[in-house]
């Protein structure tokens, strides 16, 4: 085929191979006022891709707030950036690489650290803090351990290289994922409140620079590839995962900051999904501006590029700067210090459109806002899939052995410690981390004003299966109370929408009630959403995966010295359960583990019991009145207490039959929300209960900390004995156990 394609008649094969309909097509040559030629036919296929455009899902996310007290930039931007005093912003987002990690797992998960952290340093935040949520299939089966091997060692390999902490997350099993993995990686960064960079390509005749690596072929139609269900060829896609850097990624972090220090920018973007293509229009776009690029002045790594190519490469480590005029000499002198690419390749113009020439040639004349803001919306249709079976309580049968039945529960990988995952991240370069990944969130350090910021990612894919608008709900309200737990209140949130393909009724109807229920829950608890990611076609030969949304929540801490965390202190303090008192058994791991089922109901929540759970650690926690605190959810209230042993060294003596179910199975392993697990010294009682009843919270004392076994009874009678040390070993282990086996 000629170098630009000419001659080519496009038909509806090419359009396929783009991902485009007819209809689409169509419509670009209604935008534009003629046929496109292939170079812009390429361009359209990845900024109109759902990765890019987020076509089905934009009018549904029109629906999450947007705004708060602290809220400095929202959606539209790199990344959200809230406000926490003293002259500074923390900046955050997150962002799925889904795809490419199915395909390649050590690249795929890789990158997606890298163009995450890109997305932080962009707005002029340096990159602080990393935390990963993953999704595989059960670790039983070797392609799984392969997988998750391939996707923890890219993240370690990423990370560690490039000096930020992996510093928490979560990680789950279930078989819906063995073909549709799913990285959904988060960065948090610190900024000046009034150093904030934005990707606008501002200023008639500002001089466009290209910086970083060189591009090559790597990651080509990589967004238009994540816009497509997977099938048995997906290993043909290789060649469209990229291939990072992270030494080169560190170098660019130092660059980039320091031109922006210096005030010699007026914009910046991260080369990204998309490449060269997305990251001209977009900042075009934003600035109501046009966009000329030379692609004779691209620095390349391989011969025989073509525009096509140029314009759609997503090689790694790249950025697209907006330089103020008159500052070029500074700009070049900062990259060659640093020993990278940059050079200038065109420059902002007024006339709206983006323009490139190769070889004196003009490849492309697209107006911005074709590729951008006038892409196609969908409003897709939607259909109330089939209740998920709800189970009848009476007909479970009653487990003889519940010792042997706790042993198995918190050994499933679900459950289990995932320290094989997390000890081989750096979690303590910076010297900010306050809290170890495994605490209900992740704390860091403001050096520069004594102050914490807490982070947690949560999901909880079995609810939003079961109920796709409690799910979400239960999941923004586990978020709030696990910032809660370590002493925090909540700034705002980003989220990362995993679902299957968009075309499906019922996959659309589970999108639109997962955001609904969504919004819901952060109207009520204040809680902004600053940005985040959709990722759909989520699906491998027709089968798709769970709902999965991921929930990113950022909260405060005003004195770090408050800071709280799950772990047991002495011998005799006193265990307490605070919050609404339930025992619903419907979607937990009990369920999954003991009967192989992922029955219902979906459990309830009380949105504003939720809030007075958050409003009454708060002052508990302010008033040092409490020693620990843990919230109770995967596994329910047996699990949290043994979490609370396990990190703290200390063993238990409760007595549970008195917390209201007859059905002490569902006591123990029951998943309700609005619970947490406190623990606190004897002359402290008193008050923490007249705080519970100010909070019109159910309060009750079960038991004390004490001793190397984990004992829970009902009245005299022992229902789990367990050594603490063979539980902590069989929770530790699991997961490395079955992970021995390459």
């Amino acid at each position: 085929m000629p170098e630009l394609f000419e001659g080519e008649m496009i038909d509806k094969k090419i359009l396929e191979a783009h991902n485009l309909t007819e209809e689409e097509y169509k419509r670009i040559v209604e935008l534009i006022g003629r046929e496109p030629n292939y170079v812009e036919l390429g361009m359209f296929s990845v900024m109109w891709s759902e990765h890019c455009s987020y076509k089905s899902s934009k009018v549904h996310l029109k629906k999450l707030p947007t705004k708060g007290e602290a809220v400095i930039q929202g959606p539209g931007e790199n990344a959200g950036v809230v406000d926490i005093g003293d002259g500074l912003a923390i900046v955050f987002k997150i962002e799925s690489h889904n795809h490419p990690s199915y395909i390649e797992p050590y690249q795929g998960a890789a990158t997606g650290v890298g163009g995450i952290v890109r997305d932080i340093f962009t707005m002029g935040a340096r990159p602080i803090a990393l935390l990963d949520s993953l999704r595989f299939g059960p670790l039983d089966e070797p392609s799984n351990r392969l997988l998750m091997d391939g996707v923890v060692s890219g993240i370690a390999g990423y990370g560690n290289s490039i000096g930020v902490p992996t510093v928490g997350g979560e990680t789950y099993f279930h078989p819906c994922y063995s073909r549709n993995p799913l990285v959904n990686v988060f960065c948090i960064g610190i900024a000046k409140k009034e150093k904030i960079f934005y990707g606008k390509a501002s200023g008639e005749g500002n001089p466009v620079f290209y910086v970083g690596a060189k591009t090559g072929r790597d990651g080509i139609h990589g967004a238009t590839m994540a816009s497509a269900e997977f099938s048995e060829d997906s290993e043909k896609k290789r060649p469209n995962v990229q291939v990072g850097d992270p030494f080169k990624e560190k170098l660019l972090i130092e660059a980039c900051l320091e031109v922006m220090e210096k005030d010699l920018i007026v914009g910046i973007q991260d080369m990204g999904a998309a490449g060269l293509t997305s990251s001209s229009s977009e900042t075009a776009s934003r600035a109501g501006t046009g966009i000329y690029l030379n692609l004779d002045l691209v620095p390349l790594r391989e011969e025989g590029m073509t525009p096509y190519e140029i314009l759609l490469s997503e090689s790694q480590e790249r950025m697209l700067i907006i330089g103020k005029k008159g500052k070029e000499k500074e700009i070049e002198e900062v990259f060659k210090k640093w020993d990278l690419e940059c050079c200038i390749i065109g420059e902002v113009r007024k006339d709206g459109f983006i323009t490139a020439t190769f070889k004196g040639d003009e490849v492309c004349r697209i107006p911005v806002k074709a590729l951008t803001s006038l892409a196609p919306v969908y409003n897709r249709p939607y259909k109330k899939r089939e209740d998920v079976p709800s189970i009848n309580p009476e007909k479970i049968p009653f487990p003889s052995d519940l010792n042997n039945i706790f042993l198995k529960i918190i050994g499933s990988p679900n459950i289990a410690h995932k320290g094989w995952i997390f000890t081989q991240y750096d979690h303590m370069v910076q010297t900010n981390t306050v809290l170890l990944p495994g605490a209900d969130a992740s704390v860091l350090w403001v050096k520069e004003s004594g102050k914490g910021i807490a982070i947690t990612l949560d999901g909880n894919s079995n609810f939003c299966y079961l109920n796709p608008r409690e799910g979400a709900k239960i999941m923004v309200a586990e978020s709030l109370r696990n910032i809660s737990c370590v002493g925090a209140r909540p700034l705002g949130a980003t989220n990362c929408l995993n679902f299957g393909n968009p075309e499906k009724e019922e996959v659309m109807w589970e999108f639109k009630e997962v955001v609904e229920g969504m919004g819901e829950a952060c109207e009520f608890f204040k809680i902004p959403i600053t940005g985040g990611n959709v990722s759909f076609y989520n699906e491998t030969s027709g089968k798709g995966i769970y709902p999965t949304p991921v929930f990113g929540l950022v909260g405060i801490l005003d004195r770090i010295e408050k800071v709280l965390n799950p772990s047991f202190k002495n011998k005799g303090d006193v265990i307490a359960l605070v919050g609404r008192i339930e025992n619903e058994i419907g979607g937990s791991e009990y369920l999954r583990v003991i009967f192989g089922e992922n029955f219902g109901p979906c459990p309830k929540i009380d949105l504003s019991s939720e809030w007075n759970l958050h409003k009454f650690l708060m002052e508990a926690i302010e008033n040092s009145l409490l020693l620990s605190a843990h919230d109770i959810s995967d596994g329910g209230l047996a699990v949290c207490l043994s979490e609370c042993s396990f990190f703290g060294g200390l063993g238990f003596d409760v007595e549970i039959g008195k917390i209201g179910n007859d059905r002490i199975d569902f006591i123990l392993f029951g998943e309700s929300p609005t619970r947490v697990v406190i623990s606190f010294s004897e002359e402290n009682w008193k008050r923490i209960e007249e705080l519970a009843k100010k909070w019109n919270l159910d309060f009750l004392v079960i038991g004390r900390v004490g001793g190397d076994r984990l004992v829970m009874r009902k009245g005299e009678k022992e229902i789990i004995n367990i050594q603490l040390t063979e539980g902590e070993r069989i929770w530790r282990k699991s997961i490395e156990e079955k992970m021995k086996v390459l």
